[in-house]
């Protein structure tokens, strides 16, 4: 009976043992969804800002300032209203440094969650090295200026949101025109004729800093449309006709070299540059009258020398006589365009920046107090040199975009460097062309 007892005892305590050893079945389950379910909060708490959120920062690069950049920083303020919890980190830069700078970020794996660029072959590059969040579905197509969109669609699918557009006109001193008798000139030879009188009396006619190369490129797009017409880029880009050493291009480089030879640019061109404003304060001083430039121009005039807007004028580059080209074709481009880098950690809420970046509140923002062309539907004009550019789009009749962001960007170097040799006076027009066609054949043969 003892042995029956002690044994009785035993199983009744190994019995206790195991029991309170094991959690129940009910414990066991609700454990494991409650984990579950605290990691899925957390990480929707992290993305959009819940009550205790990781805060998220996204990074920004654009190389907007002044009003334009007050426009960019507004349409952060606002996303970041609209998203607690979310930060974003804004590196404003200046123009030729950020190109640079933005591709050796893209080559190490490492860009900034959304950045600016201007579309075309510039953009392109990135997109087909799969660097770029494809955003076709996620923004609104219809708010867009179909031309303006066009600019970051390649195969039909959307890699970035737009906000303004741009033509170049000539901007010049009113009052220096009127003190010599100019008047806007109707035909080429009239815009000579006003070089001409203004170098004769000691006044740089056009005022220009080529060190970035692509400010110069606009003489030469605009010289060999004025001759060549409005197809003679699109043919020799797409190989479908005429190439770059066409007699087209070969005589426009002439008649920059004729404007070059005429004095008609400052000394040390090709040494002066363009974003510290070099070019600009012989405008302001009254050294220079004229200078070719994006209606952006307007911007950089009330940032820096806001009494010097009463005094300026723009016109068109006129046609020339025997050219196939019009006063009513323009060079022109859509910029800033903004876009997602695929390897952001936050696509979702970077397209929800771009979505406000590229918004008709920023558009309006920039038409308004930066003189820009919106590339939004609905934007109403409050700014008189914004209306007139405006209707000058509205009325042209045919929109070169520029080479250097619609070439490939080897093409487009080798365009930029011997544009730039054409002013130095170091190459021939022949020798010039002959090396565009050459690396054109390499790249789109």
């Amino acid at each position: 009976m003892l042995m029956k007892f002690k044994f009785l005892l035993l199983l009744l305590l190994s019995l206790f043992v195991i029991v309170g050893c094991n959690p129940t079945n009910t414990d066991v389950s609700s454990g494991g969804e409650d984990d579950t379910e605290t990691e899925t909060e957390t990480e929707t708490e992290t993305e959009t800002g819940g009550d205790d959120p990781e805060e998220v920062n996204l990074q920004l690069w654009h190389i907007e300032d002044g009003p334009s950049g007050e426009a960019v920083q507004a349409a952060v303020d606002r996303f970041e209203e609209a998203n607690p919890g979310v930060s974003v980190e804004v590196s404003k830069q200046e123009n030729d440094p950020y190109k640079s700078k933005l591709v050796v970020a893209m080559g190490g794996g490492n860009p900034p969650d959304v950045f600016h660029s201007w579309g075309g072959g510039w953009l392109e590059q990135f997109v087909q090295a799969g660097q770029v969040k494809e955003i076709t579905n996620d923004i609104d197509q219809d708010i867009y200026v179909e031309a303006a969109l066009s600019a970051s669609t390649y195969d039909g699918k959307v890699y970035g949101a737009p906000v303004s557009m741009a033509v170049v006109p000539v901007f010049y001193n009113k009052e220096i025109f009127e003190e010599y008798n100019l008047e806007e000139p109707e035909t080429y030879e009239d815009l000579l004729a006003i070089v001409e009188t203004l170098d004769s009396n000691g006044i740089i006619p056009f005022s220009l800093a080529n060190q970035s190369k692509w400010t110069g490129s606009f003489y030469l797009m605009y010289l060999a449309e004025r001759i060549g017409g409005p197809d003679l880029f699109s043919e020799a880009f797409n190989r479908t006709g005429r190439g770059f050493d066409d007699e087209a291009y070969i005589e426009a480089g002439h008649k920059l070299q004729e404007l070059v030879k005429m004095n008609a640019f400052p000394e040390g061109v090709n040494g002066m540059n363009y974003d510290t404003g070099q070019s600009r304060q012989l405008v302001y001083s009254g050294k220079a009258a004229m200078e070719l430039m994006g209606n952006w121009y307007v911007n950089n005039v009330r940032e820096e020398m806001p009494d010097f807007e009463e005094k300026l004028g723009f016109f068109l580059m006129p046609a020339i006589e025997g050219g196939q080209g019009e006063k009513n074709h323009v060079v022109g481009g859509v910029a800033p365009v903004f876009s997602v880098a695929e390897t952001s950690d936050h696509k979702d809420l970077a397209t929800e920046l771009v979505k406000e970046l590229a918004s008709v509140a920023t558009a309006t923002d920039m038409a308004n107090n930066a003189g820009d062309v919106s590339a939004l539907i609905g934007v109403e004009y409050k700014d008189p040199y914004v209306q007139e550019i405006a209707a000058v789009l509205e009325n042209s009749e045919f929109m070169q975009t520029y080479y250097d962001q619609t070439l490939p960007p080897e093409l487009a170097t080798v365009h930029l460097d011997t544009t730039q040799a054409l002013f130095g006076l170091s190459m021939t027009p022949e020798e010039a062309m002959a090396e565009v066609e050459a690396k054109a054949k390499e790249l789109l043969d």
